[in-house]
């Protein structure tokens, strides 16, 4: 029977000829199980390739710095002779084609971490059958039909080669599964990073024979490893600090939590429209509610938006509240555990990430923090210098009118350099927004046109002002979030918190005591990415409910967005919910900064992707 996705080629057909004549051989080509031995003792109960290398390898005699030296016979004898007698049942993939040699053969085993070379010899290796016969068959018979990448199992007795390598004498040799796909390039695996997270498997398997790779290069195995052990990590220390792991819908009757369009469906049952949660958020404030003090959640979101090198429709989230805790003594935890598992995992706190075409160093042992308005003066000023007749003062990030000309600056005036400017005199928006000033320009063409930037931006402005007028509250609040996101969040390379955000747009959030136009909410940045999300969570069932009612009118205005209104959360916080403070931390994209990965389908096993296209028929 053909197999669509399998090309019909030379090799694909000398696979499939030997799987029929496996199969005449040993009977059943696809057995149920392969029972391993456990001369390691490992924790798992069975030998793999990985613990018999982690336990004997060290009876091997050293390697020699020498070019092509080897051990010399007294050492070979002596480590064989402790080695003699241990007996082992292991198993594998065939890692490299057979090296054969007359009437024996070396190959490698790999069980997707390690590999182990076995020694195949005719005159003394029996093939075993898969049926209920349990009879024998000719081992070296069977060998001969093995292809690179099978999986096979072996018996035999551990050994040191010539060469100093620890192998496996084989006495039987049992087949187990047959790859009837061509294995992934030994030297550089798979190139293209669409079929790498389109077909993981293939990619894991990859990583797993390749011979070379760059300094500091993670496999893909590795990198899902650190992943998990990060994961880990962060349960540990969430635990060890008093945190209950709990558990909250991921389909709910209402999409809250998060500003985010959902993923809805119905449920036939009972007759309603279901979300596929944006955010924990309300339903672990439930708890603190209901007397849990500490609770957090290792959750997946799903949120029905675009899909870039930052996100992926569903992703993994970090979700923690603490009672009595504020939104200063949040970021005092997060950094204190970040700068924890980041060390705990990966052994230190600087990660090398590649950002921007270049290597940058991150130090997760310091944490810089910066007013949202003090980040937009510290990089917005220079532009603003190079191309206006003003000094910019921070106080202009108090007056809505002020905002709405530094928003218009940016939107109406940088966003058109490009093809205005730039196509006549080499002046990019990049160069502009950096303070650079002119780039590859005379100063007299630079002035000239910095002169019809800065009447465009007066003349906009005042145009704006005429048809709209003074700019509402959440307005001003959007155009202050415009500015940060243009000027400064590339820019933030080390891990920095960047708090009091405008409280128009966190709406679940309190405001500061001083200032109730401001939240006490923060954001950690880390090479140009935010990573986690945190405020001192408003616990006032009124003015809750009245933030709710504004998202609504928002959502009214065509913001699909929007927070929708939560009755029963209301009602909740009705019943008294003592001051706190939560954080959500963005796992995947911490895992891309730990595994210097560019994109977060990388960090993901099975990100999703638009459709296969089909090959067209010739």
């Amino acid at each position: 029977m053909s197999i669509p996705f399998i090309e019909d080629n030379d090799q694909t057909r000398a696979r499939r000829e030997h799987l029929e004549a496996l199969r005449a051989l040993v009977g059943n080509t696809y057995p149920n199980k392969f029972a391993r031995s456990n001369v390691t003792e490992n924790r798992s109960g069975e030998d793999t390739i990985t613990s018999i290398i982690q336990k004997f390898s060290a009876l091997a005699p050293p390697i020699k710095e020498e070019e092509g030296a080897r051990p010399t016979p007294e050492e070979i004898e002596r480590a064989n002779a402790e080695l003699k007698n241990t007996q082992v049942r292991v198993s594998g993939r065939i890692a490299t084609p057979p090296r054969v040699m007359g009437k024996a053969a070396f190959v490698h085993l790999s069980d997707g971490i390690s590999r182990l070379q076995i020694y195949v010899r005719k005159a003394d290796v029996i093939g075993l059958r898969n049926d209920a016969s349990g009879g024998t068959v000719d081992g070296w018979e069977l060998f001969s039909l093995l292809d690179h990448g099978d999986f096979i199992g072996v018996r035999g007795y551990l050994f040191v080669t010539k060469t100093g390598e620890l192998s496996v004498h084989v006495r039987e040799l049992q087949f187990l599964a047959k790859a009837l796909l061509p294995m992934p390039d030994k030297m550089h695996g798979i190139a293209d990073p669409e079929i790498r997270q389109r077909q993981r498997y293939a990619d894991l398997i990859a990583g797993s024979l390749k011979v070379e790779r760059e300094e500091g290069e993670l496999t893909s195995r590795e990198t899902f490893e650190r992943r998990s052990k990060l994961i880990s990590e962060m349960r540990r220390f969430l635990d060890d600090h008093g945190f209950l792991e709990v558990e909250t819908p991921m389909l709910s009757p209402i999409a809250s939590g998060a500003a985010a369009r959902p993923f809805t469906t119905h449920h036939n049952a009972l007759g309603i429209d279901l979300n596929l949660r944006i955010a924990p958020e309300l339903y672990l404030k439930r708890l603190l509610v209901g007397g849990f003090e500490r609770v957090y959640e290792l959750n997946r979101n799903f949120r029905n938006e675009g899909i870039g090198y930052r996100w992926n429709p569903e992703f993994t989230m970090l979700e923690f509240y603490c009672a009595y805790m504020d939104v200063k003594g949040m970021m005092d935890f997060c950094e204190e555990m970040l700068r924890s598992v980041v060390e705990t995992t990966i052994g230190q706190a600087n990660v090398l990430y590649h950002y921007d075409d270049q290597h940058i160093e991150v130090d997760f042992s310091r944490f810089a923090r910066l007013t949202m308005k003090e980040a937009i003066f510290n990089n917005l000023h220079s532009a603003w210098r190079t191309l206006g007749r003003e000094t910019l003062d921070i106080s202009w990030l108090d007056d809505p009118l002020r905002v709405q000309q530094l928003s218009l600056f940016v939107t109406k005036v940088l966003a058109g350099v490009d093809e205005k400017i730039n196509a006549g005199s080499n002046v990019s928006m990049s160069a502009i927004q950096e303070g650079r000033g002119a780039n590859g320009i005379t100063e007299e063409v630079y002035v000239k046109e910095k002169d019809v930037i800065w009447k465009q931006a007066g003349k906009l402005n005042d145009d704006l002002i005429k048809q709209r007028g003074e700019p509402t509250e959440i307005e001003t609040a959007q155009q202050i979030i415009d500015l940060f996101e243009s000027f400064v969040e590339r820019k933030l390379i080390q891990p920095t918190f960047i708090y009091d955000f405008p409280k128009a747009i966190s709406p679940l959030s309190k405001a500061t005591p001083d200032d109730s136009s401001i939240a006490e909410r923060f954001e950690l940045f880390v090479a140009g990415m935010e990573i986690a999300n945190g405020f001192s969570e408003l616990n006032d069932p009124v003015e809750q409910r009245e933030r709710f009612a504004e998202q609504m009118h928002e959502r009214e205005r065509g913001d699909e967005e929007a927070m929708m209104l939560d009755e029963d959360y209301i009602r909740a916080l009705s019943y008294g919910m003592p001051p706190a403070a939560g954080i959500g931390i963005g796992i995947d994209r911490l895992v891309m900064l730990l595994t210097n990965k560019r994109t977060i389908r990388d960090v993901i096993l099975f990100p999703h992707m638009r459709p296969e296209r089909k090959t067209e028929e010739s």
